[in-house]
């Protein structure tokens, strides 16, 4: 059906009508011309493509490589100070940090920091945010820690948890006879510790894949599904997971980690059912930990705007309680649980399980989504906070090859922090050459020191994981606030935070994702649809229920749908209409011919002439309005079902003498209405760029008629 040209017919109004002219003038548009073949779109996108110029390579390695973009614009004077700063100082804080999450991923420490490593230097070539730290974030690591655990139970490993300090017993040197100096691990016998990590890096790869997918297909729209309020909730919710996860080794047990749906109720019964056997030493030590952590992290945030840099309490607390360790020989005496032995140096490298892959590739999936919707949403926000711009796709490829590369050198999965980028910002950090220089802390770390942390405790660890929960548990205080500003966000906080505490993370995420769907769904499902009146001397209608002193025009109803007109609501807006203009026409009609049987009948029977005249009465009572006009600003489109109601409701109020009345549609509604048929040869449905525009016309014609 060809587009129309004109909106409205031109019609004379009385002078009495309208004060600003004697006519209504019609308003004619010429519509665009769409191309429409999809052949000619796939040949010119497949030409556009496949050509091949020295420009476009140039473009292509430059963008995405965007390292060779500004590095060789890099401003020596300017930048490298602050970035060497913030590099250090972010190391300082990810060492401690990489070793406590490590034992949240179930993992030895040596693989932690390897992790850090090798995310550093690899999102310094990909990516495009000059401000995020990528590196471990610990929701992910609790849910690579949850998948691990299965499947090492699954490999008939045994009950008891992988722990750290078992990699005397995973790495053995297969050339005894190389010289002491040039040490190296050359053959990685496979036990219950080499087995975790295999299962890691394979989830790894796999997640890293799916990313690099997303970023080819520029499916990143995948991540609008979540939501900030949606995120939050979730943080906030594995927050309470990965507290419960690492309560054991605070108080000293040797309890099985517990998965699957309600793990975290499960693990406290554990812990309950087991505190008698609380290791006295563990929880001194704990105590202590906190006593200085908590008060040390307050006075870092409160005093962050005079000082130059954070101190850095975790390492302080972790040197001081390794030293404790040693000289008091707290695992001898006391039976405490320690660290063990960290080597030296690097693993060689090793792909991914590549059997494995069937068995994780579908948790895969939600570690993916998650670590690459949080290091795209923390790049923009500090991107647009200092001026400059990222891609997200090209930021999808830097994180999915942060995974990727590092799963063949014992790695696990990376995404973007918010605190430590945070730290990383507030340092002085001017590009991502502060993240090379956090790598190369590290390396010295790896290199060197690594071993002098054989005989610190896990309890300590544990405190550092815990007392970093601290910014996602403080939500619960931004809770009075949101409710003000949307009680619908804050009821997805609330759903998503305790699924995911409650049942599980991946279960929560989904739960969270549904349910936020769900509430737009009802949005639209329920939307408001008031009534409009005119706001005197001008052109502009507005709801009556919200605002005073607005006028009606005699025999015009105005009404406003504030939603998508679809199959989920089309009952809604009839019922809506009906209630709000107060007649029916179905029930109308149905009183009718009710009235006219019974009118038959009496006259049948020769009744008298009283009850004929009432019932007469009652056929023509007016319904005390001639037109309805539909104001459809709100509404975004119309499928078939809801074209269907629009022609029912129109025909049904025209058979009861109303004309209905469409103004303010948008082209995609106007071309759906066209589409669906809707305006017929010989029938006056108009529509009108203005409500104001309907009405006019509405009051000309019945002024004509």
């Amino acid at each position: 059906m060809a587009e129309f040209n004109s909106i409205h017919s031109v019609t004379e109004m009385p002078e009495g009508d309208n004060p600003k002219s004697g006519f209504h003038h019609g308003m004619f548009l010429e519509p665009q011309e769409k191309k429409r073949s999809m052949k000619a779109l796939v040949v010119k996108q497949a030409k556009k493509t496949c050509s091949c110029t020295p420009d476009k390579v140039k473009d292509f390695v430059l963008s995405f490589f965007p390292v060779l973009q500004w590095l060789p614009k890099y401003k020596l004077r300017e930048y490298l100070l602050g970035d060497i700063m913030s590099g250090v100082i972010v190391g300082v804080l990810l060492v401690p940090q990489s070793i406590a999450y490590s034992l949240l991923a179930e993992q030895e420490p040596i693989y932690g920091l390897y992790t850090s490593f090798f995310a550093g230097i690899i999102y310094f070539i990909f990516g495009t945010s000059r401000h995020i730290s990528v590196g471990i974030f610990g929701v992910i690591c609790l849910m690579v820690g949850q998948v691990v655990d299965r499947e090492v139970q699954r490999a008939g490993y045994g009950a008891k948890p992988a722990a750290l300090g078992g990699l005397t017993a995973t790495a053995a040197y297969a050339n005894t006879t190389s010289s002491p100096v040039n040490q190296t691990l050359q053959e990685l016998h496979c036990d219950k510790s080499c087995y975790a990590i295999t299962v890691g890096a394979t989830m790894t790869f796999i997640a890293g894949v799916y990313q690099v997918a997303m970023g080819f297909f520029q499916v990143g729209f995948v991540s609008v599904y979540l939501s900030d309020s949606l995120l939050s909730g979730f943080v906030t919710g594995a927050s309470f997971t990965i507290l419960t996860s690492q309560a054991k080794y605070l108080l000293g047990l040797d309890i099985p980690r517990s998965n699957g749906i309600g793990s975290l109720i499960a693990t406290w019964i554990e812990i309950f059912r087991n505190i008698h056997k609380t290791n006295v030493c563990d929880l001194i030590t704990s105590i202590l930990c906190f006593l200085v952590l908590i008060p040390a992290k307050e006075l870092n945030d409160h005093f962050k705007s005079r000082l130059k840099a954070p101190i850095p309490v975790e390492l302080v607390v972790i040197v001081a309680a390794t030293l404790a360790s040693h000289f008091g020989k707290l695992r001898e005496t006391y039976g405490s649980s320690v660290a063990g032995r960290i080597p030296t140096g690097f693993l060689p490298p090793r792909p991914p399980d590549w059997n494995l892959i069937p068995n994780v590739a579908l948790d895969a999936i939600p570690l993916a989504i998650i670590g690459f919707a949080i290091t795209v949403s923390l790049s923009e926000m500090f991107a647009k906070k200092h001026g400059y711009s990222v891609k997200a796709n090209q930021e999808m490829y830097a994180i999915g090859f942060c995974n990727i590369i590092p799963s063949f050198f014992h790695c696990f999965i990376t995404s973007a922090a918010l605190a430590k980028t945070l730290v990383k910002e507030s340092t002085g950090c001017r590009t991502q050459m502060s993240g090379m220089v956090t790598s190369l802390v590290i390396l010295l770390v790896l290199l060197v020191i690594a071993p002098l942390f054989y005989s610190l405790q896990k309890c300590v660890l544990a405190v550092i994981t815990i007392v970093n929960l601290r910014g996602a548990l403080r939500k619960f205080r931004d809770l009075p606030k949101m409710w003000h500003l949307s009680r619908v966000d804050t009821v997805i906080w609330l759903v998503t935070m305790a699924a995911s505490a409650l049942i599980s993370t991946e279960i929560g995420l989904l739960v969270g994702v549904c349910f936020s769907m769900l509430c737009v769904i009802f949005r639209t499902q329920r939307p408001e649809a008031p009534l409009l009146g005119w706001v005197a001397e001008s052109e502009t209608y507005e709801s009556l229920s919200a605002y005073k002193n607005l006028q009606t025009k005699p025999g015009i109803v105005v009404f406003r749908f504030e939603a998508p007109l679809y199959y989920i609501n089309k009952e809604c807006f009839k019922s809506i209409l009906y209630k709000q203009t107060g007649v029916n026409p179905v029930w109308v009609k149905a009183a009718k011919k009710k009235a006219a049987k019974r009118m038959l009948r009496e006259k049948e029977a020769d009744s008298g002439d009283n009850q004929t005249s009432i019932s007469m009465g009652f056929v023509s009572e007016p319904v005390g309005f001639h037109t309805i006009v539909i104001d459809c600003c709100a509404v975004q489109f119309l499928d078939t079902a809801g074209i269907r109601t629009l022609k029912e409701v129109c025909k049904d109020y025209r058979e009861i003498e109303v004309q209905v009345l469409l103004a303010q549609c948008n082209p995609s509604v106007r071309s759906s209405l066209i589409r669906g048929e809707f305006f017929k040869e010989g029938e006056d449905h108009l529509l009108f760029h203005s409500v104001h525009q309907a009405v006019d016309f509405a009051l000309g014609a019945q002024g004509h008629s």
